[in-house]
């Protein structure tokens, strides 16, 4: 029997049988105060997003709100959220809804340092490069 993926009781088709409002009320509050008082940028993307839903389009919606809270409407599309240098490429998911685009592009990655330069002793590898 293939598992069906609910949000706080509620099924995918429920969820975007709401309206934002609604959904709204399932959110902890900092998603809900986020989602009741959008900035002109958050609305700026809902219009991209219903653009790209009336058009159909494959390609993702380029963003640089990352501070956007994921929606039910949203689940399918293609976002390419910018991390301050480049912008990386998600897909929304069930499991996503009431998370921050941002949340799935982060800003950092790990840091991989190389072998001690040439002209090292043994004890300097330890030290700081400055």
């Amino acid at each position: 029997m293939a598992r069906v993926f609910t949000f706080k009781g509620k099924t995918v088709e429920e969820l975007q049988g709401m309206s934002t409002q609604e959904f709204a009320k399932l959110l902890n509050s900092r998603q809900r105060r986020s989602i009741l008082r959008r900035g002109i940028r958050y609305k700026e993307l809902l219009s991209k997003v219903e653009k790209a839903k009336a058009k159909g389009a494959t390609k993702p919606i380029r963003t640089h709100v990352r501070e956007a809270v994921i929606l039910p409407s949203w689940i399918g599309l293609r976002f390419a959220v910018f991390n301050g240098k480049e912008f990386k490429e998600i897909e929304i998911k069930p499991e996503m809804l009431g998370h921050v685009l941002g949340e799935y592009s982060f800003t950092t990655k790990r840091v991989l340092h190389s072998a001690p330069g040439i002209k090292a002793t043994r004890g300097s590898k330890f030290l700081s490069v400055k």
